[in-house]
């Protein structure tokens, strides 16, 4: 295990990050809200980090190790969450660290999560930087790590590996540095044209901006108090249900529609899953609503369809307050928290592919049953999956589960209450953002404990590292040999 080699990928991390704050740093010199000086000192104190932990572990690389490829991604993850909050800090606009790291924590795993009270009050450069946190967490921070690698004789598949989310190992792309300029391409791509839209759906540039990276990132940090509701569109609100759409496909589908048309979409039986699950509840929760919160049919399938789209693809953009709703439809959005969106995508939780095979997992238990001597497998597409695909789902699936019930444990311990525990615990560790209960979307976390929200931010780096990167480090083993 070489820690020299983590180090010094992190610091380069550390210096694109600082890079990446003079986006902001423009933004505030622009509206002149007084957060000039805030992205400048950010952007010295990053980079100068950055550069130093470089030049001191710079060193000879000609491979990187899976472990060492997991040690990279789990530091990178962490530095670049405490290094986010840093604008936070010197702003003076949270008010205490743990707020600050909470906040750049949600951001960069594209949860969504939020402590802030009042978020119109903030100053454009701390809106922007917020909103950008979600952009360079969905796909830039690994894609552009795994794109400079090779210029540092550096194979980068092993953090592909180490952080992509696409079980199924397939590439689009023979060489990991291709792979990576595809995938931003199409990221580009989509942030670009979304944004666009939204302008000439009535947005200005700079909100059309942030609700853009947050949709395409599943994020979900608007600059509104009200989120997308505040808007009151139907247009926008129809554009920001596509971009949510797109950011939960597999970026693997997108790739083969450029290459193949709109077929690649249906040949895939996990998007026709993804999508299936949506319609269904969909049409559920717009029936259950209807006569009982909303009057018209219309009415209840336009908040139905916005927030069940919001909710499966981790993005928790809200038009309404969904935690006033029924029982009936608040259980099936907490239900969705652990479906999110399609492997090799922006999105968090536990992934419809993996539902998907647990789903004819045991409907191939139920078939051995009945005929008990016949010779089945599950299939995906047409295609057998191999056994230890399916144990590793299965696996997968369960540790999920248990850190869920673990960490809602927890938080029930710090004094909140069941509803708002159980929801805080899955809006978290599935990266989806606003819970139900006191930290519903009319809410935030702000009054979450402290020790509530150290246990939270662990959560969002669990479900965006896909638990195992995380966990691993924890496993003694690991450090071994």
């Amino acid at each position: 295990m070489r820690l020299r080699v983590a180090f010094q990928v992190v610091g380069l991390i550390n210096i694109f990050l600082a890079l990446a704050m003079l986006a902001p740093l423009v933004v505030s010199f622009f509206y002149r809200d007084g957060d000039t000086l805030t992205f400048l000192y950010s952007f010295i104190m990053t980079g100068t980090v950055g550069a130093l932990m470089y030049l001191a572990f710079r060193g000879p690389i000609l491979e990187v190790s899976h472990r060492e490829g997991f040690v990279i991604v789990s530091f990178s993850w962490l530095s670049a969450g405490i290094f986010s909050s840093v604008p936070y800090l010197l702003s003076g606009a949270f008010p205490s660290p743990v707020d600050a790291l909470f906040e750049a924590v949600s951001g960069i795993t594209t949860t969504g999560a939020s402590i802030l009270t009042d978020i119109e009050s903030l100053p454009h450069g701390i809106l922007f930087w917020r909103s950008m946190t979600h952009w360079l967490g969905g796909m830039g921070i690994i894609v552009l790590s795994v794109a400079i690698l090779p210029f540092l004789g550096i194979g980068g598949m092993q953090l592909y590996r180490a952080e992509a989310s696409d079980i199924s190992g397939e590439k689009f792309a023979p060489r990991i540095k291709e792979m990576a300029r595809i995938l931003l391409k199409i990221y580009l791509l989509f942030s670009f044209t979304i944004m666009v839209f939204l302008v000439l759906a009535g947005m200005n540039l700079f909100d059309a901006f942030v609700h853009t990276v947050g949709g395409v990132a599943t994020g979900g940090f608007s600059d509104k108090n009200f989120s997308i509701g505040h808007f009151q569109n139907v247009f926008v609100e129809g554009i920001i249900m596509i971009l949510m759409v797109v950011g939960a496909t597999n970026f693997a589908l997108h790739y083969g529609f450029f290459s193949k048309g709109i077929r690649a979409y249906p040949k895939s039986e996990e998007f026709k899953f993804y999508i299936g699950v949506m319609v269904v509840a969909t049409v559920l929760v717009t029936l259950n609503l209807n006569g009982t919160v909303y009057k018209s049919l219309s009415e209840s399938f336009r908040y139905a369809s916005f927030q069940v789209v919001s909710i499966t693809t981790t993005t928790g953009y809200s038009t309404a307050d969904f935690a006033s709703w029924t029982s009936f439809s608040q259980v099936l959005l907490l239900i969705l928290m652990f479906f999110g969106g399609s492997a090799g995508s922006t999105t968090g939780s536990i992934k419809c592919i993996r539902v998907l095979l647990l789903l004819k997992l045991c409907y191939q238990e139920i078939y051995r049953l009945i005929h008990p001597h016949a010779v089945i497998t599950v299939k995906l597409g047409g295609r057998a999956v191999p056994p230890e695909v399916i144990k590793g789902v299965a696996g997968f699936t369960i540790l999920f589960l248990i850190i869920f019930v673990a960490s809602a444990m927890a938080l029930s311990w710090t004094g909140l209450d069941t509803w708002t525990a159980v929801s805080s615990a899955a809006a978290t560790l599935g990266n989806v953002g606003p819970a139900l209960g006191q930290t519903g979307p009319a809410s935030n976390y702000s009054m979450v404990p402290d020790a509530g929200k150290c246990i939270l931010i662990f959560n969002m780096l669990l479900g965006r590292l896909e638990i195992y990167t995380l966990l691993i480090l924890l496993v003694p083993a690991f450090w071994k040999g």
